[in-house]
């Protein structure tokens, strides 16, 4: 397993150099790989998070491409190794554990039921969560990095998305762009560099298709292959349009990927009693599940998780989790415990582990993201200057 780095290797390490290259005040220690003064000659900064092209993808994959080309290194995400928490951290600046998102699915006492922070959205039932009376505010504590920068923001990103309550809330006073497709995305963020007015500019720009068709068809399969020789394309499209703009442009992802195979995809209701022993279904993600367990039976719902699932999880109190660290540092947002819940159960291999509920469509994830593998966990570095 591959801890998270939060002290200069990695992603909420490559915010801080962002966030100070733009004038901003970063929350974490820069990024060892890119400190802040090798952005300092740059009239503009644009940063392309691809969703879900993990390092090891792009190395094995990639050799030879327009991304590959440019790589300066790897860095980690932040863990889990989801977008609920990885993406709300490069829009933060924040640890996991000071933003408080800690999966797909979460249980916010605020709601009173186990919702998805993204879509905003109480899970089965879906019912938007402004329908319970929660606002954005409500759940989302952080406050948006592009508020404190001196450089102008700009979020360029997919029109179903741009406007929903978790983006709203996360972008700031950013201004935003909507796109339809690859040729849009390419299309937008070159416009957000050159609209006027022509001072210094940040620019935040989001592709989530890699991870959607990684998830719906395998990270390895000749669909997500197809979309990665589009999306190589597409950005070396984009630097020759910024070519002569003075453009520092970064290129990373908020996690990887794996494969799991129907075997290795787990069912909770096949673990004799285990399901009975929780309070809420399950939360977090299929490759890190976050359990709240009746009082007075944690030691009963380890025992019995433990047996079960012997060497294909690791089974641990999530308090612990906490306290070492793999959450990262900084001030404790006030209802993280909530939502860690009480027992962790981090999937080892390729393994995954689901629950049902009532609503929900059954679904099988052929590409997987959330845990401590290599695969997951590591994103690259790309670097480029116009």
């Amino acid at each position: 397993m591959v801890r998270p780095e939060y002290s200069g290797g990695g992603l909420v390490n490559l915010v801080a150099s962002l966030t100070e290259a733009c004038g901003g005040a970063p929350r974490h220690p820069p990024l060892s790989l890119l400190p802040a003064a090798a952005l300092s000659g740059a009239r503009a900064i644009v940063l392309v998070i691809i969703d879900g092209l993990g390092d090891h993808f792009l190395r094995r994959h990639g050799v030879g491409s327009e991304l590959e080309r440019r790589r300066q290194g790897a860095l980690t995400s932040v863990f889990p190794s989801t977008t609920a928490s990885a993406i709300t951290t490069t829009y933060t600046g924040c640890t996991p554990r000071e933003h408080g998102l800690t999966g797909w699915y979460t249980l916010f006492g605020e709601a009173a039921c186990v919702a998805a922070p993204l879509p905003f959205h109480s899970r089965g039932d879906k019912l938007p969560l402004r329908a319970r009376g929660v606002r954005g505010a409500d759940l989302y504590a952080a406050l948006s990095l592009f508020d404190g920068l001196a450089a102008q923001p700009i979020v360029v990103s997919h029109r179903s998305i741009i406007d929903s309550e978790y983006n709203r809330h996360h972008c700031g006073r950013a201004a935003r762009r909507a796109y339809d497709d690859l040729d849009g995305f390419v299309r937008e963020t070159e416009a957000a560099v050159k609209s006027p007015p022509h001072g210094r500019k940040f620019v935040y720009a989001y592709w989530p298709e890699f991870d959607a068709l990684s998830h719906r068809h395998g990270c390895e399969s000749a669909e997500v292959r197809a979309q990665f020789a589009a999306l190589d394309a597409a950005f070396g499209e984009l630097l020759r349009r910024l070519a002569g703009a003075e453009c520092a442009v970064v290129a990373s992802a908020d996690h990887g990927f794996l494969d799991s195979a129907p075997a290795e995809s787990l069912e909770l209701a096949d673990a004799p009693g285990l399901a009975a022993l929780l309070r809420y279904p399950l939360c977090g993600e299929r490759r890190v599940a976050f359990c709240h367990v009746q009082p007075g039976r944690v030691d009963e719902f380890i025992a019995r998780a433990t047996d079960w699932l012997g060497e294909r999880a690791q089974v641990r109190e999530s308090r612990v989790l906490v306290e070492d660290g793999w959450f990262g540092a900084g001030a404790t947002h006030p209802r993280f415990a909530e939502r860690v819940g009480d027992v962790t159960l981090l999937m080892n291999a390729c393994y995954t582990i689901k629950d049902w509920t009532p609503g929900e469509a059954r679904h099988l994830h052929l590409g997987n993201h959330g845990g401590a593998s290599a695969e997951e966990m590591m994103v690259p570095l790309v670097i480029a200057k116009t």
